[in-house]
C-alpha cells in the first residue's frame, strides 16, 4: 500500500481531523441541499429565491475551499498538542444559516399574508 506523501499525516489513532473533515462535508452536502429545496421556490418567489440559492452556495463554497487549511491546521495542532477551534470560521457558517432560516420564515409568513 502506498501512501501519499502530499497528504499530512498525525499519530491520532481516532482520527479526529478525518472525522472533523467529514462533519464538514456533511455541513456541505446539507447547504447544497438547502440550495435545492430553495431551487423550488424561483417560480412562486423569483429574486427572494435566487438571494436565498446564492447565500447557500456562497456558504457551501466558502467551505469547500477552507478544508484543506482546517485540517492542515488540525494536524499542526495535534503535533503541537493543542488544536485551535476554527472559531471565525463557525461563526460565519452560524450567521449563514440563521440568515437563510430567517429569509426562509420571511417568505413563507409573506406568502400566506399575499394568499
Amino acid at each position: 500500500m502506498t501512501t501519499d506523501s502530499t497528504r499530512p499525516s498525525h499519530d491520532d489513532p481516532g482520527l479526529q481531523p478525518e472525522r472533523t473533515d467529514l462533519a464538514w462535508n456533511r455541513t456541505m452536502l446539507s447547504m447544497m441541499a438547502s440550495a435545492g429545496v430553495f431551487l423550488r421556490w424561483l417560480p412562486q418567489h423569483g429574486w427572494f429565491a435566487g438571494c436565498l440559492i446564492a447565500t447557500a452556495t456562497i456558504t457551501t463554497v466558502a467551505i469547500g475551499l477552507g478544508r484543506k487549511r482546517r485540517l492542515q491546521r488540525a494536524i499542526e495542532g495535534i503535533h503541537q498538542g493543542i488544536v485551535q477551534p476554527p472559531a471565525a470560521t463557525v461563526t460565519a457558517l452560524a450567521a449563514s444559516v440563521i440568515t437563510l432560516s430567517l429569509l426562509g420564515i420571511c417568505a413563507i409568513l409573506f406568502n400566506s399574508l399575499a394568499v
